[in-house]
């Protein structure tokens, strides 16, 4: 699971591809971590490429979230699939993050 990072409008955004399961997770956890640690406040999650997630994936999100909030920062999340945005529905996740057709309507809104 490839994961690009870079800046957008001051923006950091990781864009997610192929798989985020138990085994690809790691790769993203550790951009996400490093990008808290520069202090970076706003991140959107392009999963516009993303064609597979489970629970090791959305706990990193929820990682993100977590301490991002402490820190008044904001997470966003774009380009989600029908059949995952139904694993963000049934968990209950989309009522904790701000989830966007696309990458533009995410960088205008942060």
């Amino acid at each position: 699971m490839p994961v690009e990072q870079m800046k957008e409008n001051g923006v950091s955004v990781l864009n997610v591809q192929g798989s985020l399961g138990s085994d690809e997770t790691q790769e993203l956890e550790d951009a996400v971590l490093g990008l808290l640690e520069n202090g970076e406040t706003r991140l959107v999650f392009d999963f516009s490429e993303l064609d597979y997630i489970n629970s090791s994936g959305l706990r990193v999100l929820v990682l993100a979230y977590q301490r991002l909030k402490k820190a008044s920062g904001t997470v966003a999340i774009c380009g989600v699939k029908d059949y995952i945005r139904e694993i963000f529905e049934v968990s209950g996740y989309d009522k904790i993050f701000s989830m966007y057709p696309d990458r533009g309507q995410a960088l205008e809104e942060l």
